[in-house]
């Protein structure tokens, strides 16, 4: 029996727009995970909090290409047809699919078997095992260097994205990734380049599973190798705005001491992949108290003073812009292990989408995440988990 769709909860929806001049909304990379993100799209448009903005890496980058590439009305539908096509039992492999699991020990087995089943036959419309395998293709042959083959990816971003409406710059797009040859990271942005099936696929090309994807000459790995957490990107770019932010992660980087060689490698994975998107935060928010104190110098100095080539430095990094950083952060469960970003169970999917809608609008409940900060550094953060009151 499948799993219930989130009930709609009026209490979260507001009629006006909040009162930023941007709206970003910025996925991070997790694999299996980002239907957590899809969940929380769903409660921020029933909100009718509509992103300006979207920046997303790995698979953070194909939901930012669902909701960026479609009209509004579409983007949840769209959402739900690319993560039930993906959850899709493949081969017909048996999966135990709202059966109430209540012991956690045989909660991990399932989610382990399902995991397995997904290394056998990989996901439908996403990733299918390579055949031949790597080993048996040339040396020379770097779009074969992988376990699976991501053609049906394509296949799906062709069926379920327009291309035409993400370069139109309705909506304002960017996915991460990383050159191969020079190590750099790159952001394909829809305000410089064309967009395309594979400027998606190349955020989320991971090795060795995934192969690289070339690029006008260039080949490219997945974004998180480098960062898995477009934040920075965003909050660093000109001209500046006002910025109400919704950052939507699914690692978290802090966690609980592991207590076996599980749960070991599950930390590992959560310390690598979150990005140290709270650090991230803590020094943009120093850095804006700077550039606002040296608007405010700026304006009571002289004319000759702000004339000079120091004070024309420091206009250019003055900055009295305001930024809401609303952080929504994946909690895993204890039986998920470190298979979650790869266990594509329709059960599963539905629960971190389930999470992803409910994190969100009890989020919006509270009344100052969207409204204007009025601290002296101009930036106000936000997080669930330790400021959520309900």
């Amino acid at each position: 029996m499948p799993v219930a769709r989130p009930a709609i909860e009026r209490t979260h929806r507001r009629k006006e727009r909040p009162p930023f001049e941007r709206i970003a909304l910025l996925l991070q990379g997790g694999g299996a995970l980002g239907s957590y993100q899809a969940g929380a799209y769903q409660a921020l448009a029933e909100a009718e909090v509509q992103p300006d903005w979207i920046a997303g890496i790995s698979i953070g980058a194909v939901n930012a290409a669902l909701i960026a590439g479609n009209p509004v009305e579409k983007r949840v539908e769209r959402l739900r047809e690319f993560w039930e096509t993906v959850s899709t039992p493949p081969l017909g492999l048996p999966v135990l699919e709202g059966v109430d699991i209540r012991n956690e020990y045989s909660h991990r087995l399932i989610n382990q078997f399902q995991s397995f089943g997904t290394l056998l036959a990989g996901a439908p419309g996403f990733f299918t095992p390579r055949v031949p395998p790597p080993y048996l293709y040339p040396p020379d042959r770097i779009d074969t260097l992988s376990f699976y083959d991501v053609s049906p990816l394509k296949a799906t971003l062709e069926r379920l994205v327009d291309f035409d409406m993400i370069n139109s710059g309705l909506t304002h797009l960017s996915v991460g990734a990383v050159n191969i040859r020079t190590g750099n990271f790159v952001y394909f942005d829809n305000g410089n380049c064309d967009i395309c099936p594979e400027h998606i696929m190349a955020s989320g090309a991971l090795p060795p599973g995934f192969p690289a994807t070339e690029i006008q000459g260039e080949h490219y790995w997945d974004g998180g190798l480098v960062s898995n957490t477009p934040l920075q990107w965003v909050l660093d770019s000109t001209p500046r705005q006002d910025t109400l932010a919704f950052q939507i992660d699914l690692w978290s980087a802090r966690g609980e001491l592991p207590r076996n060689l599980m749960e070991s490698e599950t930390r590992q994975k959560e310390i690598r992949y979150s990005s140290r998107t709270r650090s991230a935060t803590n020094q943009f928010k120093r850095a804006q108290k700077l550039r606002r104190a040296a608007a405010k110098l700026l304006a009571q100095i002289p004319k000759d003073l702000r004339q000079t080539p120091e004070a024309e430095l420091l206009a250019s990094a003055a900055d009295e812009k305001v930024y809401n950083i609303v952080h929504l952060i994946y909690r895993s469960r204890k039986y998920e292990g470190a298979s979650k970003d790869y266990e594509f169970s329709r059960h599963t999917m539905e629960e971190h989408w389930k999470s992803g809608y409910h994190d969100t609008v009890r989020t919006l409940r509270h009344p100052e995440v969207l409204q204007r900060p009025d601290g002296d550094d101009g930036v106000f953060t936000f997080d669930l988990a330790t400021d959520g009151r309900d």
